[in-house]
């Protein structure tokens, strides 16, 4: 069976968008490069550095399915039914768009975050789940969803913006020494929760 993982691009003082949702300078790794990494997106490929290329093969190779929240699948309107790592989508909302079937029939909307991750789990079988939008991040934490915690860590202050992490529900969560993959304009970092 699969882990339940996260991953955010995330500025170094703790921001993975700015106010107005933003991404100003994150995702500038994504082009850095000269290693090519394709996605399932046949418009868009990534060009990053070695070990850029190796985070990002790894978690496209074994992502089976992602989570997200309703605003980040409105801000990207669904990726267009085809998320760029290949894997179906699971979204958290409480009102699924009337026109899901149409629309998005490789997508699935249930209400809450337990039950996207029992549902994401049920999609991935043996590979990954990744989740990917901060609030549903902050509450799979809460719940004791998560088996690690991944970063890529961008050198860049925002100030101020939409946090990564948020209030802990029952206090500190303790993680594992990091896994740490260094590369041009983003360090990886891989924490396992401690249980």
């Amino acid at each position: 069976m699969g882990k339940v993982f996260t991953h955010m691009t995330m500025s170094l003082d703790g921001f993975v968008a700015e106010p107005d949702d933003g991404i100003g300078e994150l995702f500038e790794w994504y082009e850095g490069g000269e290693v090519t990494v394709s996605s399932a997106s046949s418009e868009r490929s990534l060009q990053v550095d070695e070990a850029g290329a190796q985070v990002l093969r790894e978690w496209i190779d074994n992502t089976g399915a992602l989570i997200a929240g309703r605003h980040l699948f409105d801000m990207t309107n669904g990726w267009g039914d085809k998320h760029p790592v290949g894997a179906p989508v699971v979204v958290v909302t409480h009102h699924a768009p009337d026109d899901a079937a149409q629309r998005w029939p490789n997508t699935t909307f249930v209400g809450d975050v337990a039950s996207a991750v029992t549902e994401a789990k049920r999609i991935a079988g043996d590979k990954n789940v990744t989740i990917a939008s901060s609030k549903i991040i902050q509450q799979a934490l809460d719940l004791g969803l998560v088996d690690e915690i991944c970063v890529s860590l961008v050198p860049v202050l925002f100030g101020e913006g939409v946090s990564y992490f948020g209030k802990l529900a029952k206090g500190h969560l303790l993680l594992d020494d990091p896994i740490v993959v260094p590369g041009r304009r983003a360090t990886h970092l891989t924490y396992r929760v401690r249980r």
